[in-house]
């Protein structure tokens, strides 16, 4: 399985990356191929709406020329995309959410184009927050389910570790344990 894993925090070398770490290791483990993304470093403008990229059939077709492109390749190798983000003000960084705007063009719903790029993949979250996991990250999973059935994609599910003490938080046994068990459950699905 080709796992991609879309990081969105705008800190690198954070609290979500350090989560990722035993996520990734373990998937490579199993056999999966991943490839891990920071978006803090790409350059992805916000959706534009207008619409351009609704008459161009069979590709991606953004008039904006950005990192988005490449990103769109790595989505389209997947077979599974994780979105690893922290939650700000109960919804994922500017950076993921640009992208996760941008998904427009993958789908071919509203112009002369038809069709999906997508359709069949399958999307998880993996997710840092301050609050409790319910009231923290519960209207961000909200808006990738929806997305995933206006998109024709699998929502696999959600992991998620409280910061209650910086990257200690991060590092405990138990949320190395449960980012490793996620992965298991990523690649029985």
């Amino acid at each position: 399985m080709n796992v991609l894993i879309l990081m969105g925090s705008p800190r690198i070398h954070g609290n979500t990356a350090e989560l990722c770490k035993p996520l990734i290791s373990e998937l490579e483990t199993l056999g999966a191929k991943a490839r891990y993304v920071t978006l803090e470093d790409k350059s992805i403008a916000p959706c534009k709406a207008c619409y351009a990229c609704q008459n161009v059939a069979g590709e991606y077709g953004c008039v904006q020329k950005d990192d988005m492109y490449a990103i769109v390749a790595d989505i389209l190798w997947a077979d599974c995309l994780v979105l690893a983000t922290p939650i700000y003000s109960w919804y994922c960084p500017a950076g993921m959410k640009a992208m996760l705007d941008r998904h427009y063009g993958m789908n071919k719903f509203y112009g002369s184009a038809e069709g999906s790029l997508w359709a069949g993949k399958k999307v998880a979250i993996l997710a840092t927050h301050g609050y409790d996991r319910e009231y923290a990250v519960s209207p961000f999973e909200t808006g990738v389910r929806r997305l995933c059935a206006h998109s024709n994609l699998t929502y696999l599910g959600l992991y998620s570790v409280r910061d209650e003490d910086n990257l200690a938080s991060f590092r405990t046994e138990e949320a190395m344990a449960g980012a490793r068990a996620f992965a298991r459950s990523l690649m029985k699905a």
